[in-house]
């Protein structure tokens, strides 16, 4: 199962991921994101990530355009819709990138997983349904509505090292994605990271 690390914001936390060799981590590219970051600044953090480790530029309701530059400057090599991105948004996208597109399903019951199969996406991430919110909310969805789903899948929402493997156990995800879960006053957290890393990948760092 891979790990992604979201949320990164300063120089030391690419430190950390860098010994701690994620197979992901997240810019999050939405400026109401108390965990967001500029292009510039992900621009930078992205020139002192090791190269085995694949950015994920996480947009709700960006410009395609806008995108479209991320991936075309290489600030981004994955793009994350974590917003109320159509079929019809994904489709011209899709057009002009070729970089793999995850996108985000917020999850309330089985319901929330049905079509998800038109939309021309690479992963789906599943995250937990918050009235008037886009994901980060740190609490947990439903494992058992998770059957049969027609991509690979990211599973996110209140992951923590002392309950990812649940996640394991329960599901067929192809990824773990944690933010909050690895962090301490607001801030990301070297053991937390290290142990979520360990805990999924049952090997010490």
């Amino acid at each position: 199962m891979k790990v992604k690390i979201c949320g990164l914001r300063r120089a030391e936390d690419i430190e950390y991921v860098n010994l701690l060799a994620p197979d992901f981590i997240g810019f999050v590219l939405w400026p109401k994101s108390k965990r967001s970051v500029t292009a510039e600044q992900a621009r930078q953090l992205k020139n002192l990530l090791h190269s085995d480790i694949q950015a994920v530029g996480v947009f709700v309701n960006e410009k395609i355009e806008t995108i479209a530059m991320l991936v075309e400057e290489k600030i981004i090599d994955v793009v994350q819709l974590h917003g109320d991105e159509d079929l019809a948004y994904c489709k011209s996208l899709r057009e002009k990138i070729s970089a793999p597109i995850i996108k985000a399903v917020r999850v309330k019951d089985e319901s929330s997983l049905e079509g998800l199969e038109a939309f021309p996406c690479d992963y789906l991430l599943l995250d937990t349904y918050t009235p008037g919110q886009y994901g980060g909310t740190g609490k947990r969805f439903d494992l058992n509505c998770v059957q049969n789903l027609p991509k690979k899948y990211f599973i996110a929402g209140g992951l923590e090292p002392d309950n990812v493997q649940d996640v394991m156990e329960k599901t067929q995800a192809y990824a773990v994605d944690v933010s909050g879960g690895v962090e301490t006053d607001g801030l990301k957290d070297f053991a937390k990271i290290k142990a979520f890393i360990e805990n999924v990948r049952g090997e010490k760092k």
